[in-house]
């Protein structure tokens, strides 16, 4: 079904919504992706982000089972991960070492957890929303 709005002249547009792709196998990003929410549900899948470039964007949503599905996005290997996700249950903290994983733990993911991350262009990328327990690569 498409979505259209009109203008006060009759125009119609249409709306576009968010860019929401599934992933099913390790997928390596490019700066093309940026602004894409990615479902993740299958288990044990490894994400891995371009260089970090200011302004590039990622959303990364848990679809799984909960308690089933341990999802890990990988930075470039210059680039860290940098942020802290608060939560009822523990803060998840990012300390932007280079090439550390950020991994949603498998005993603790829920159906839902979620992260997004923003290229900063210098250091990586910075967690700028999240839900969920995720744990920085030691």
């Amino acid at each position: 079904m498409v979505n259209y709005k009109t203008d006060v002249e009759g125009n119609n547009a249409v709306i576009k919504g968010a860019l929401v792709e599934t992933i099913t196998a390790d997928k390596t990003l490019s700066l093309d992706d940026s602004g894409t929410i990615f479902l993740v549900g299958t288990d044990a899948l490894t994400i891995t982000l371009p260089a970090t470039n200011k302004g590039t964007i990622f959303t990364f949503v848990n679809s799984g089972a909960d308690g089933a599905n341990i999802i890990t996005i990988s930075p470039n290997a210059n680039d860290g991960i940098i942020g802290t996700i608060a939560n009822s249950a523990a803060d998840s903290v990012a300390s932007g070492v280079a090439d550390k994983d950020l991994v949603n733990t498998k005993a603790t993911a829920n159906k839902g957890d979620r992260v997004t991350l923003v290229g900063d262009g210098v250091d990586g990328w910075y967690i700028v929303d999240g839900v969920g327990i995720w744990a920085s690569e030691g």
